[in-house]
């Protein structure tokens, strides 16, 4: 059955488009960045992660590599398709109920600044619900200047110009992101609702879920360690 489209996201180019406007092929061809090392530096050696929002699995694969067992959440079949090595659950994440916990559950892509506050409720639900009492839930968010700092681009290793063209307000404190990705042979774009958080609001969203920020795990604090308020 095909999934729903989510309101104001949308993607261009080859491939399937996943219900948040991403794009397989792209994600398949993209290089993974440092998350995996600052994962492993973060956690036991070993432990069973929950990773939400796993994708074709850029960093699933990197993980096992390194002697961790992972679990693999994403709602689109056609990304699961591609992770190997990893058991794979399809669906939404906000809708995940396991009946078990893990030593670590990671959300990463940003999926914290969700524009509707539903659904980052719904995320963070999802997290409080599946990390082991003694265990953490690791989080990847925007840097500070995420929105104001446009246009930008970078060079991913993999050969592709990744570029964040602007952020438009569209209310109640919710931009439109536009990105672009160019390969020699493709380009993708990619249009998503992302909502700016404070340190304050991004805490007082932890706490609302049960949790509570431990600590940043890189300087930029992009990366941080949160547990569970027992």
């Amino acid at each position: 059955m095909e999934l729903k489209r989510r309101q104001g996201y949308q993607g261009t180019g080859p491939a399937p488009i996943t219900p948040d406007g991403c794009a397989v092929e792209l994600y398949n061809r993209m290089s993974v960045r440092d998350e995996p090392d600052v994962i492993a530096a973060a956690v036991p050696a070993g432990a069973h992660i929950l990773e939400l929002g796993c994708g074709v699995g850029r960093v699933t694969h990197p993980l096992l590599e390194r002697g961790f067992t992972v679990t693999a959440v994403d709602e689109s079949p056609e990304m699961l398709e591609r992770v190997r090595g990893a058991r794979t659950i399809c669906g939404p994440i906000e809708d995940l109920e396991l009946g078990e916990t893990f030593d670590v559950v990671m959300l990463a892509s940003f999926l914290v600044h969700a524009g509707d506050p539903e659904v980052r409720r719904g995320l963070l639900g999802a997290c409080a619900r599946h990390v082991a009492e003694d265990g953490c839930v690791l989080i990847q968010r925007e840097g500070a200047d995420y929105h104001t700092n446009l246009p930008r681009e970078r060079l991913d290793s993999a050969g592709c110009a990744v570029r964040i063209l602007s952020a438009e307000p569209v209310g109640d404190g919710v931009n439109s992101v536009r990105a672009e990705y160019e390969f020699p042979d493709a380009v993708w774009t990619h249009t998503f609702l992302s909502r700016p958080l404070s340190p304050r609001q991004f805490e007082e969203a932890l706490a609302e879920a049960g949790l509570r920020l431990d600590r940043c795990l890189t300087d930029d604090g992009t990366w941080v360690r949160a547990v569970p308020v027992r």
